[in-house]
């Protein structure tokens, strides 16, 4: 998830809710967000607590965000320079 030589791969811009964060062109959001120290990702609609990584290879569905006005899992998306990321709003049930 997290690119192992620093070195080998550029550092670009990722965008979380318009906040600019550094990240490495092919890591995983979800590795790019957890280095800049961002572990929650969204709120439980019922209980209101956080959710962000947990499983971090698809299964759990945790770490769910918006990228070009789709769905998809921070874990399994790959950063790329300019990548705009939301978090999922509250939709009233867990998703």
């Amino acid at each position: 998830m997290r690119i192992d030589s620093a070195e080998s791969s550029p550092t670009v811009e990722l965008f979380l809710d318009g906040q600019r964060l550094p990240a490495r062109t092919g890591e995983s959001v979800a590795a790019a967000l957890f280095a800049c120290g961002r572990k929650a990702l969204r709120v439980s609609p019922r209980l209101h607590q956080a959710r962000g990584m947990f499983c971090l290879m698809g299964s759990c569905q945790e770490c769910l965000v918006m990228v070009n006005g789709r769905r998809v899992l921070a874990c399994q998306t790959r950063v790329v320079d300019g990548l705009r990321v939301e978090t999922v709003p509250e939709t009233g049930a867990d998703v």
